[in-house]
């Protein structure tokens, strides 16, 4: 088994999984998957991940990942 090391909000994180879901990335990084969602970061390339929380997701290292809020933002 390997362990493959990813971020998240720029929080390293690893895991042995081959496969997660952005609900399962989520939960690693304590983040609420109720109230987020997930956005891989490749390049310039951005992928959401919205409304597809069970969406299996092949981890290769040294991916990158950004959540972001699904609730109404506050204007200041």
């Amino acid at each position: 088994e390997r362990t493959i090391h990813f971020t998240v909000d720029g929080e390293a994180l690893t895991t042995k999984e081959e496969e997660l879901t952005p609900t399962e990335i989520m939960q690693l990084a304590k983040i609420d998957p109720a109230t987020h969602f997930l956005t891989e970061i490749n390049g310039k390339e951005q992928i959401s991940f919205e409304g597809k929380p069970n969406e299996e997701i092949e981890i290769h290292k040294g991916m990158v990942f950004i959540s972001s809020s699904t609730g109404p933002t506050g204007v200041s």
